[in-house]
């Protein structure tokens, strides 16, 4: 792995980096990482919008819904109109 620094950051634009790292949950250095990734990932290798939501929300787990078993047995649809 390559090791990067960056010299004569603007203190406002550290604090805005902290600010963006915090909201997503992350530290600053994962934050630039990610932001660094995002930049040079070229438009056809962006995953789906499901993966990306799944990056974003999975943490937050998940809600076990109970379905009803069905009481009556499934019909055609009308296509006739």
């Amino acid at each position: 792995m390559a090791a990067v620094s960056i010299r004569n950051l603007d203190d406002d634009v550290k604090e805005r980096l902290r600010m963006r790292a915090a909201s997503h949950g992350r530290s600053m250095e994962s934050e630039i990482r990610a932001i660094l990734v995002e930049a040079v990932t070229a438009p056809d290798q962006h995953p789906g919008l499901l993966v990306t939501l799944m990056e974003r929300f999975g943490d937050l787990g998940g809600v076990d819904l109970e379905v009803p078993a069905r009481t009556t047995p499934a019909r055609a649809a009308d296509l006739s109109a």
